[in-house]
């Protein structure tokens, strides 16, 4: 009968002489079913809580890390705030205008003399690859296997390679057009991050770029991950050796302001400590130069981040794109006379000749202040928190212009400088129309390389990573339909599969950088497209433990891995967290409800997390569901270090801003050497004061000056300072005492009589040392 069941697995009833049933025999094939039944529930629930833990794990790590661009974005444009309105001469400014040169436009022939790498030696030591120009396919493929082995590219050759690399970027244009019919199959890949071992497993199952092997790498191939200028130069070489099959779109970590804060600046300055300075330099220029999409055979657009309302192909293809050295702030207006900006800071004046510098910057900072227009809310909000005078909409903006073109007449004199600007004056015309194109083309490039899709209709801003904007369905319909197009691939978003289709398919997001967040969290991605352009996916993890885990030690390990991250979130905003709690606990009996802890973790830390689902994660004990929040930080498991003699508001701002602290370090650590003196130091603090409007004595840093100098040389070292002030895992740190100590033991007695050496210190299950107590 009907579902397998047969007559023989009918219940058995046994009646009484009334007809009353006394007892009932099931069946052995019933029993079954039933459990089956049962089994089955139970494993539906057991995948349901096995997905609701994944999703909350994944809001964790990405709205952490969405919520640290957003800081990036608004530390960028409140520094350019200072630089556009301080007077050039104040010591605020000359300490950060650095970071801003960089859109200034410089000769070509500049460029060449900086890119020179003649008088470099090469020792003859070095055992890495050694290069000769023009490539060829088996020096890349030799520079690949060097990198497979940890060798190091001589930095006469990585400037060499740039060289070369920059001369061909100049003459591609903005918009790569490829086409099916050259190649059999188009690979597209994703977001890399600096990580090499997927760049490697994708060219072991997809095989290396060559005339039958067509590649398009989609942005994003540096920051956070530890090899990033080794994919660089993998790229840029194979690109060299197969311009035609070989293309690289420009993503948003591919911005030498997003690097200081993501790693790269750091990984290079590491690598190559004697031309790291130059090679950062020659890195910012090339990244300008990357093109901003591809098209296949006008069908497909692959693009970083994605679109908006007003994106159109027509205007990106005429776009300056070198002019926008980076994305995140449009670039100063060219000045057609012969002031030249200089390459290096080290070896000329900002500008050639002292009087038209300063009018130059003076005037800059004046008429093309950066604007504050209505649509591009993350700079609206950025810097409404530092100063109501900045808050300006597009129409205050243009007055604001109109006015300043008029000061700008001929005969009119600046009397701070009694100069004479008529001969740099445009109209009042000119001035706008100039002003607008700009908006209007850096509109393009930031939707371009910082959007996300959204599922409901709609183009709104993207306040989440504080760039580009969210588009929905609607948005890509019309697009599509207006370039005639029927897919949009694009990157910038971590998913755990490596890829997802949204909009009705019509969106694909393709990210390949593998265990993003944590071993085990994510697949990366690839995709082929052949002349039908239908994707075909290759998904793949790189790190070999992932084979070793099941998904439940899986989800676990990433679980345990974003709570850590999540209680760091927590402690780091401990003050303000109290204070919140405080104002719910208005009779002051150190307890609160659950719900209003929710309210409270909602409000001060503005993370778009489950905060009711994470209770039972983050709270173990209650009274009458209610929270003791005194002791309740006492067991978030976070250990800080003991500075008594500094003062707490300090260190709140320590732990709650390291990030941001240490990215204007790297910023006034002009000379890239990983050391600032104690005049810097206090002048970052001063800048991190007016960033976050507060107020931090002085007798206050100059005790946190004298504590962190301990061989007292008048400098501070940046990552020994940044790591005194790292919050720890307190439950790791009692592990690891308790398993020295226990080795300890085990080694009591004499050292090892072949060796003379004591015990070496233990490691854990993934090879880090344990700290000893």
């Amino acid at each position: 009968m009907g579902c397998g069941v047969t007559k023989g697995g009918e219940f058995h009833k046994r009646y009484d002489k009334d007809g009353n049933i006394i007892s009932v025999r099931i069946s052995a094939v019933t029993k079954a079913i039933r459990a089956a039944v049962l089994i089955q529930r139970w494993y539906r629930q057991y995948v349901a809580r096995m997905e609701l833990r994944r999703r909350y794990t994944w809001n964790i790590f990405q709205s952490i890390e969405y919520a640290g661009q957003q800081d990036q974005i608004k530390l960028y444009n409140f520094l350019g705030y200072l630089v556009d309105n301080f007077t050039p001469s104040s010591n605020e400014r000359n300490l950060i205008s650095h970071i801003f040169r960089e859109n200034e436009v410089c000769r070509d022939i500049e460029w060449e003399r900086f890119f020179d790498y003649r008088h470099i030696e090469v020792p003859d030591i070095y055992s890495g690859p050694r290069l000769t120009f023009p490539l060829n396919a088996d020096q890349a493929a030799d520079l690949v296997e060097a990198f497979r082995s940890k060798q190091q590219l001589h930095s006469r050759y990585v400037l060499q390679l740039l060289g070369e690399t920059w001369k061909l970027l100049r003459v591609l244009p903005n918009i790569n057009r490829i086409s099916t019919c050259h190649s059999k199959e188009i690979t597209i890949c994703g977001d890399l991050h600096g990580q090499l071992e997927d760049l490697l497993l994708i060219f072991y199952k997809n095989g290396m770029p060559s005339m039958e092997k067509a590649y398009v790498f989609n942005g994003d191939f540096v920051d956070r991950g530890k090899d990033s200028i080794e994919i660089l130069l993998i790229l840029f070489a194979f690109l060299l050796v197969y311009p035609g099959e070989v293309h690289l779109n420009r993503g948003n970590h591919e911005d030498h302001i997003i690097n200081l804060r993501y790693g790269f600046t750091k990984e290079v300055l590491g690598k190559y400590k004697m031309h790291g300075k130059r090679i950062l330099k020659l890195l910012q220029k090339i990244f300008s130069w990357l093109p901003l999409a591809t098209v296949i055979d006008q069908k497909v657009l692959i693009v970083h981040g994605g679109i908006s309302d007003t994106t159109d192909l027509a205007l990106v293809a005429r776009v300056d794109r070198h002019k926008y050295v980076s994305s995140l702030r449009p670039p100063k207006r060219r000045i057609s006379h012969s002031v030249r900006a200089s390459v290096d800071s080290d070896m000329d004046e900002d500008l050639v000749g002292s009087k038209y510098s300063i009018l130059n910057r003076r005037r800059a900072s004046l008429t093309y202040a950066r604007p504050f227009p209505a649509r591009e809310s993350f700079q609206h909000r950025s810097l409404q928190d530092f100063s109501s005078t900045v808050a300006r909409t597009m129409e205050e903006e243009l007055e604001i212009r109109r006015r300043q073109a008029a000061m700008t007449r001929p005969g009119y004199s600046m009397s701070c400088r009694n100069l004479n600007t008529s001969m740099l004056s445009p109209s009042s015309s000119d001035s706008l129309d100039a002003f607008e194109n700009v908006q209007n083309e850096w509109k393009q490039i930031l939707d371009l390389l910082w959007s996300d899709p959204m599922i409901p209709d709609g183009c709104v801003p993207n306040e989440v990573r504080g760039g580009g904007c969210y588009w929905g369905p609607n948005v890509t319909e019309e697009f599509l339909n207006k370039h005639s197009m029927q897919l949009i691939i694009r990157s910038h978003e971590c998913k755990q599969d490596g890829y997802e289709f949204c909009h009705n398919r019509k969106v694909l997001t393709i990210f390949s950088a593998s265990n993003y967040y944590e071993v085990g969290s994510n697949r990366g991605a690839f995709v082929r497209l052949g002349p039908d352009l239908v994707p075909y996916f290759i998904q793949y993890q790189a790190n070999s433990m992932t084979r070793e885990m099941s998904v439940r030690q899986s989800l676990r390990r990433t679980e345990h891995s974003a709570l850590k991250v999540l209680r760091e979130q927590l402690f780091a905003h401990k003050s303000d967290l109290m204070s919140a709690f405080q104002q719910h606990d208005k009779e002051n009996t150190g307890l609160i409800s659950l719900s209003d802890w929710g309210s409270a973790m909602s409000q001060v830390l503005h993370l778009d997390l489950p905060w009711r689902m994470l209770r039972s994660q983050l709270i173990t004990t209650t009274t009458d569901d209610m929270l003791d929040y005194h002791n309740w930080f006492r067991n978030l498991a976070i250990k800080e270090k003991s500075y008594e003699h500094i003062e707490q508001t300090l260190l709140d701002t320590l732990y709650k801003h390291r990030s941001t602290l240490e990215t204007i370090f790297r910023i006034v650590d002009t000379d890239n050497s990983g050391f600032i003196s104690f005049e810097d130091f206090r002048q970052t603090w001063k800048l991190l004061n007016a960033y976050l409007k507060m107020e931090i004595s002085e007798e206050s840093i100059n005790d946190l000056v004298v504590s962190i100098d301990t061989n007292k040389d008048g400098n501070i070292d940046i990552d020994e300072f940044m790591e005194s002030f790292r919050l720890v895992d307190k439950n790791m740190l009692e592990r690891g005492k308790s398993l020295f100590m226990r080795r300890s033991e085990e080694y009591d007695g004499p050292q090892d009589e072949t060796t003379n050496q004591p015990p070496q210190t233990p490691t854990n299950k993934e090879g880090g040392f344990l700290a000893p107590p």
